[in-house]
């Protein structure tokens, strides 16, 4: 990856030019990465950048900045390294087989390198396997006839040669989108991997991996991307190849440098991983309740509403509404409350829970006021530790979740 230096952040928290290595050209890079993704990564700020709640690692000319989760701003520091990782991996978007992911207790990895690593085993899996040929169009000259004569570019281009034919034909081979896609991906991957133990990796990949036509890879093609029974095996790499694909920003620094980024939206993350880990212990252990994600209802004309996670056991449902954030009791904002009332309205719940990362002691369940009509609706702030005492994910969570909303 060819970089010379790491600066390691929390989200939410200020970089300023001068800080460990921090220069202008790194900040005027960053400001244009913002400024492409719509100004959801950072606040810019005098002479430097507010993180926000974005976590994962940028390189970008010789620079690796690597931004870390952090549920309660009063806890040291190093108790959180790594847990992003874990995260991602229980959440399934890093396989727990991955060398990367074994080694997350170490308080310095790079995630891009975990995810590189990871693409590069993908790739030589179907290598192993034998990549599979596809049907394509070629037009071209040929010596025999075959397929649809192009009769206008055949005048122009065989006055001479009476022998040859200028054709649309099928061709079955290897060069075709999905490997035009892992190719790109590869040639990322090998461009940020220059001197690091990946390279030699890169290069025996690059060696095995078949000549294909090299193409500007779109984010409409990646989404037009279908997979059938015969390329089932790609569906890992593809994904990665995505990711990476999509996160490379060519010349968007000052410089000659191009950059890297790897963000994860920590609200997204949270409510993913703690769907994942209720679904996983109501299967095992309360197979009476009933875990859903993103359930939508129609609102007003074509606004739907969409709870983060439905919970029903037998003809009961309750709503949990995730938030990545540390809230002070009392000081819940507003529309949060309207939007989880709203959500008991819609879906009858008996309850609805605000469910925070954080160690506080939860409240009660409380009526909403002022409450006439029936069904009677409760709502209850809840608090779940992230970590346990070891300062490891808490394998108890979903456990934890279900004892909070009393069921």
């Amino acid at each position: 990856m060819n970089t010379n230096k790491t600066i390691a952040v929390y989200e939410h928290q200020r970089l300023y030019v001068g800080e460990q290595g921090f220069e202008q050209t790194h900040l005027n890079a960053l400001l244009k990465l913002n400024e492409y993704h719509g100004f959801c990564y950072f606040e810019a700020i005098a002479n430097g950048i507010k993180f926000k709640q974005y976590v994962g690692v940028i390189q970008v000319d010789g620079l690796t900045i690597e931004i870390h989760p952090k549920a309660d701003k009063n806890d040291e520091n190093s108790k959180w390294k790594g847990v992003l990782l874990q995260m991602l991996q229980a959440c399934g978007k890093l396989k727990p087989s991955s060398a990367g992911a074994a080694n997350v207790n170490k308080n310095h990895l790079n995630l891009l390198e975990v995810y590189f690593e990871l693409y590069l085993s993908e790739l030589q899996q179907l290598l192993h396997r034998g990549l599979i040929k596809q049907y394509r169009k070629q037009t071209a000259n040929v010596k025999a006839l075959k397929g649809k004569l192009e009769f206008a570019g055949h005048i122009q281009r065989n006055q001479i040669h009476k022998e040859r034919f200028y054709t649309t034909h099928q061709v079955y081979d290897k060069d075709h989108l999905l490997h035009q896609v892992l190719s790109k991906a590869l040639d990322i991957v090998t461009q940020f991997c220059r001197g690091t133990y990946l390279y030699d990796h890169c290069q025996r990949v690059r060696l095995d991996f078949p000549e294909v036509t090299r193409t500007r890879i779109t984010k409409k093609q990646l989404d037009q991307i279908k997979l059938n029974r015969k390329s089932a095996p790609y569906a890992h790499a593809i994904e990665l190849a995505r990711l990476i694909i999509l996160n490379y920003s060519p010349d968007i620094s000052s410089g000659q440098e191009n950059m890297i980024s790897l963000l994860f939206d920590m609200n997204k993350l949270w409510e993913e991983y703690v769907f994942v880990r209720l679904q996983k212990y109501c299967r095992k252990e309360r197979p009476d309740i009933a875990v859903s994600s993103q359930q939508t209802k129609r609102f007003i004309n074509s606004n739907y509403l969409k709870p983060d996670i439905v919970i029903k056991k037998g003809n009961k449902n309750y709503i949990i509404d995730t938030k990545w954030k540390v809230s002070d009791r009392g000081n819940v904002s507003i529309s949060d409350l309207r939007q989880v009332y709203t959500y008991a309205r819609f879906w009858n719940a008996d309850k609805v829970m605000l469910l925070y990362s954080g160690y506080r002691n939860s409240d009660e369940f409380r009526q909403f006021d002022n409450m006439l009509d029936e069904p009677k609706h409760q709502c209850k702030l809840g608090f779940v530790s992230v970590l346990d005492i070891d300062d490891k994910l808490d394998s108890n969570i979903g456990k934890n979740i279900i004892d909070l909303l009393e069921i």
